[in-house]
């Protein structure tokens, strides 16, 4: 019963062995590696969580998420990949590389002459030379084509058996070790064992949603110098800054890791082409570590890391350190003067505004902003627009929408504007308040003009003058018509001040026929235009231009053209205020990314044998050639025979070559 038991084990190890070590099972795990590195090369990984949900909507970031797209190369599916495949193809070089380095020993002195006449390659010669002359002879054939040899003397026969090429079977064990290699390297750089601390709940990583300061990081979200096997990290330092740790992403969130040193940026350099777009960058380095008598001193670059103690330390990124930004604060909402805010970035200013409270929460400086050219009159299609700070403005109750303003007026159909750009959320685009330069290239008159149209009392004014030019050749009760028309005038502004202006239109256009439309559109735009020109007027006049003869330059009557329709757009810019940049101290800091990866040696082993592995196996064919002399006769026949693992044209034509030798010889 018990060799019964036995015998059904030893079946069932070696279907299991004969499975793993199958080449179906390791060219399905192949093609299962090869797919995932498509889809891993497709879909851009390790992004924020929100940039695929944004991309691809809720319901397919969910699945994406659950399969584990977004990180395919440390996701569980890819590694157990990769594990079955080290198993399979340890499988199979168990199973055959003691047979093949056999092989390569074996000269195959066991041929029989009827096996060899059997051969395709052969040939069989009588000839009267002894048999001492003849394996002399033959001996100088092989050592002429390289052939190593050995002989083999029996009663009636010599049996000289020859191979070369005998390092083809390593072809074959190099390419199967080389996947094992592979495979092992991108195991231990998978970071399994940060998969299994969270899973353990060893370590909880922090969701995304929370900005956290690294020196509040709890220790349940830290890993220790050692405690990963590999990673790659990222980390922002501003000049002058020291680091010991660097942040891992991990899903949709992160956990810190500890460095066995501390990294200190002495400098910063960056160049630029005149596009103003970067052109290199460098970072000088200070590596203190306790071990070291003196700090280690080195520049990266771009493709030029630091390597220290098993720890790459690249030059990925620059961005904004933390610069100093002066702001002008422009009233939109409320009659006051501009007010001055000093800022800095990645911190929060507060701004009173009435009774509420907002926050400006700048999250960079940008110094050089190469956008698309929106002057159709230019030849350059992309230029600088020069400095530009990216803030969000947040209410009491949390909610914020997100701007970027631009220091310098860009030019646009001929025309210079101050731009700011403007979106509620991630999931929307900018949109842009475009506000006109006046002649000093500022944006003093555009505030100056909404100033005056916040002003109810100087509106009311104008208003009833505009009401009385109006109506001065009617012919009616004109103090009863007076007060119809200047509350319709005032109603008509009130709407453009607060946005409504289109909404009325809208509601116009589905109420009246086109044509009735048209007019009335006409008329309704006209009355407002009045109002605003003689209030654009008060404005020019403060600056001390002329306006006897009305609004003759031509430069002013544009400038009402293109403030008629921005200052009608600033109630959807959202904000109380506009905020230019002033001035600014920039403040650099270098993006650097520290990896450790102690399975790379291993990757390049196995690729530089997989390499070597398949140039043996294409270039070095493993060829044997037989001579069987038969010594017991008068006269002694002798029979070629030959082979090659590989059968090619090219075998053929030596083997030709080879036969003729032969035969001169004999």
């Amino acid at each position: 019963m018990n060799k019964s038991h036995n015998k059904q084990t030893r079946s069932i190890s070696a279907i299991l062995l004969e499975f793993l070590g199958s080449m179906y099972l390791a060219v399905s795990l192949l093609v299962a590696v090869a797919i995932a590195s498509v889809i891993g090369t497709v879909l851009l990984q390790n992004q924020a969580y929100t940039q695929y949900r944004i991309r691809f909507g809720d319901f397919w970031f969910d699945i994406f998420e659950t399969i584990g797209l977004y990180d395919v190369y440390t996701s569980a599916w890819f590694l157990s990949i990769l594990g079955f495949l080290v198993i399979s193809t340890s499988v199979c070089i168990y199973r055959n590389a003691p047979q093949m380095l056999r092989d390569m020993k074996n000269y195959r002195l066991h041929a029989k002459e009827k096996s060899l006449r059997a051969f395709h390659h052969k040939a069989e010669v009588t000839s009267e030379l002894s048999s001492d002359v003849l394996v002399s002879r033959l001996k100088f054939l092989l050592q002429q084509y390289a052939y190593k040899f050995r002989i083999k003397q029996s009663d009636g026969f010599i049996l000289i058996a020859s191979m070369k090429g005998i390092v083809n079977r390593l072809g074959y064990i190099f390419t199967h070790v080389s996947i094992v290699l592979i495979c092992v390297g991108g195991l231990i750089d998978g970071n399994i064992g940060l998969k299994i601390k969270v899973k353990t709940g060893q370590i909880t990583p922090i969701d995304n949603s929370q900005d956290m300061r690294v020196d509040k990081i709890p220790d349940v979200s830290r890993l220790k110098p050692g405690e990963a096997l590999s990673f790659r990290g990222n980390r922002s330092i501003p000049e002058g800054s020291t680091i010991n740790a660097v942040v891992l992403d991990y899903k949709n969130g992160y956990v810190l890791q500890e460095l066995p040193f501390a990294i200190e940026v002495s400098d910063f350099r960056i160049e630029y082409y005149p596009t103003g777009q970067p052109k290199s960058f460098q970072s000088d380095l200070i590596i203190h570590d306790s071990t070291r008598d003196k700090p280690l001193k080195q520049t990266i670059a771009v493709n030029h890391p630091l390597i220290y103690k098993g720890y790459a330390i690249y030059q990925a990124t620059f961005g904004d350190g933390g610069s100093l930004i002066d702001i002008t604060a422009w009233p939109l909402t409320a009659i006051s003067k501009p007010r001055k805010l000093k800022g800095e970035v990645f911190t929060t200013t507060p701004v009173k505004s009435g009774k509420e409270r907002l926050k400006i929460e700048i999250t960079d400086f940008r110094m050089f902003n190469i956008i698309p050219s929106l002057d159709k009159k230019s030849d350059r299609k992309f230029f600088n627009q020069g400095p530009s700070f990216l803030f969000k403005l947040r209410n009491a109750a949390g909610e914020a929408n997100e701007y970027i303003n631009y220091m310098q007026p860009i030019q646009r159909n001929g025309r210079w504007y101050f731009r700011s750009d403007v979106r509620q959320s991630l999931n929307d685009g900018f949109k842009t308040l475009w506000i006109p330069a006046d002649r000093n290239n500022e944006v003093k008159r555009f505030m100056a003009f909404r100033q005056k149209l916040l002003d109810k009392n100087k509106l009311h004014d104008i208003i009833l003058t505009v009401a009385a030019q109006t109506l001065e050749n009617a012919r009616v009760n004109k103090n009863e018509l007076k007060k119809q028309l200047v509350k319709s005038m005032e109603s008509i502004v009130a709407d453009y001040n607060s946005g409504e202006l289109n909404k009325i239109l809208s509601v116009m256009a589905r109420k009246y026929a086109a044509t009735e439309f048209m007019k009335k559109r006409a008329a309704y735009l006209g009355v407002l235009q009045n109002i605003l020109i003689e209030v654009y007027t008060e404005v020019l006049a403060e600056e001390g231009i002329d306006v006897s003869q009305g609004i003759t330059d031509a430069f002013d009557q544009q400038f009402f053209n293109d403030a008629f329709i921005e200052l009608g757009a600033v109630p959807a810019y959202a904000s109380d205020y506009y905020f230019q940049l002033s001035s600014f101290r920039q403040i650099e800091s270098t993006g650097l990314q520290i990896t450790r990866a102690p399975g790379k040696p291993l990757v390049y082993l196995g690729c530089v044998m997989l390499i070597l592995g398949v140039f043996i196996m294409f270039y070095v064919h493993q060829k044997r050639l037989w001579f069987y002399l038969d010594t017991s006769k008068e006269k002694t026949t002798i029979i070629m025979a030959a082979t090659s693992n590989r059968q090619s044209l090219d075998f053929d034509l030596e083997y030709e070559k080879f036969q003729q030798q032969f035969l001169k010889l004999l």
